[in-house]
């Protein structure tokens, strides 16, 4: 990238707070106080974020007589779900291609789950008045290389050929700069209902707030330090009191899992993002996105992008940053090197709107495991289940996960528990060097394959067939 470039786009973020746009909000809730003295429970759920919060709401629309209480260890949505894209997919496998090659015998009921999920996620969104901007509004990969329009259009027919392509629709160059006008786009693919876009930190809000009408007991600023078995139950300590509990879900993903042994299944990986300043109904026009849908492109290294309820742009993606021996810190979540490259790559995109300026930029810590979709189990003589693992994709698989966790703490065989995908683990990572080694490898090949038609080398090729296949 030319220096003048550099100074051109980097000068729309000069005025870019590092916060996350979603949670910069006014209207932001007061947290519930934190936790001192002793509770007791039937279930406890820890994390406060999207998994857990619908966990605990759907243990209370299941047995409304259920005692629950919720721990937080800061305040619910202040980490992932509060801090991604907003794209809510029906997809429970990180995206069909995912699902086929690792499920094929499964990929029809994934692919039937998924959509009734994310019908259920409207449905409780309209029943619980939860204000998220909800919009079912669906989503357009686009190619921005040849190749990626061939095998787009490739993609296509073979899903045809399966039954899978139901409300996906190819579009040539012409058809999809009619959806979205950017000179970079060659082709895409249409999913007309698989994904609806929200305000993430809304949806949690609106979860939380719906849980406690429910008579779910919340307690924010209040981190759970340890786990044990108590009698029949569990107990947790927390810094001001204990919980005890005879079941527990366990919803912390990226943090450190209270079950010690499902700690080296997930690794954190750093995404950012960018939001623009609204755009004016002439910028709308320039650009045509009259639709609203989410849209990403097909690189290995990819963007995605969409329009918030006020026409400000979100623009994330393409870094995706593993610190080495895991760590999840707070500083890690501001990196302007990463924020100067996406300034670069938006008016790339959209040259015709160069001198918008970028109001807010941010990161946060993605929970990836081998696999790239969630993992589910139980401990302590299935008195604890935990889901983790959704590596990105968990603004709706975390509502079929909370399903699955509540489904396995009732001992129950139903068509979730039964899934391979449920049944069984990824692979998990090994220890340093070689974690950060091989995601480095990884990282550097797939920015190679981008770079040359797609082709990938003999480490990608080798991870292909391990199931261990990447993108990021």
């Amino acid at each position: 990238m030319a220096p003048s470039a550099m100074s051109r786009w980097t000068k729309a973020l000069s005025e870019a707070q590092p916060v996350p746009y979603w949670l910069d909000d006014p209207g932001r809730p007061r947290p519930e106080p934190a936790l001192t003295g002793a509770e007791s429970c039937d279930l406890l759920v820890v994390g406060g974020g999207y998994s857990g919060l619908w966990t605990a709401l759907l243990a209370k629309e299941r047995d409304p007589a259920r005692d629950v209480v919720l721990l937080e260890g800061r305040e619910v949505g202040w980490a992932a779900s509060g801090r991604n894209g907003g794209f809510c997919a029906a997809s429970l496998t990180h995206g069909l291609p995912n699902g086929l090659t690792r499920w094929p015998d499964e990929i029809h009921k994934l692919e039937e789950l998924g959509a009734r999920n994310l019908d259920e996620i409207e449905a409780a969104v309209a029943r619980h008045s939860i204000d998220c901007d909800f919009e079912r509004t669906g989503e357009i990969d686009v190619a921005t290389e040849p190749y990626q329009a061939w095998e787009l259009r490739d993609w296509h027919e073979e899903i045809q050929r399966r039954g899978l392509a139901e409300g996906i629709e190819f579009l040539d160059a012409d058809a999809v700069r009619e959806q979205v006008d950017s000179p970079t786009f060659q082709a895409g693919l249409y999913d007309r209902r698989g994904v609806a876009m929200l305000n993430p930190a809304k949806l949690v809000w609106g979860l939380k707030a719906a849980c406690v009408r429910l008579g779910v007991r919340v307690y924010e600023h209040t981190p759970a330090l340890t786990l044990k078995q108590y009698g029949a139950g569990m107990a947790v300590r927390t810094p001001y009191g204990q919980v005890r509990a005879r079941q527990v879900a366990l919803g912390t993903n990226i943090f450190p899992n209270l079950v010690k042994r499902v700690r080296p299944y997930t690794v954190p990986v750093y995404d950012y993002a960018l939001m623009t300043e609204p755009l004016t109904d002439d910028q709308l026009k320039e650009i045509g996105w009259q639709n609203r849908q989410g849209l990403g492109d097909s690189a290995n290294q990819f963007h995605y992008f969409r329009l918030s309820a006020d026409n400000r742009i979100l623009w994330g993606g393409y870094d995706a940053v593993y610190p080495y021996g895991g760590r999840v810190r707070a500083e890690y979540d501001d990196r302007p090197e990463t924020y100067a490259k996406l300034a670069g790559h938006f008016f790339t995109c959209f040259p015709q709107l160069e001198g918008l300026r970028f109001t807010h930029a941010w990161g946060g810590a993605i929970d990836t495991c081998s696999r790239f979709s969630a993992f589910f189990g139980t401990a302590h003589q299935g008195r604890v289940a935990y889901a983790a693992g959704f590596t990105g994709l968990g603004v709706g698989a975390t509502r079929f996960g909370a399903d699955v966790m509540l489904d396995l703490l009732a001992g129950e065989r139903t068509e979730r528990t039964e899934l391979e995908m449920v049944r069984k683990k990824p692979l998990p990572f090994p220890p340093e060097p070689f974690a950060w080694t091989g995601i480095a490898l990884t990282k550097w090949s797939l920015a190679r394959a981008d770079a040359h038609g797609g082709r990938r080398n003999l480490w990608l090729k080798t991870m292909d067939r391990l199931g261990l296949g990447f993108d990021s």
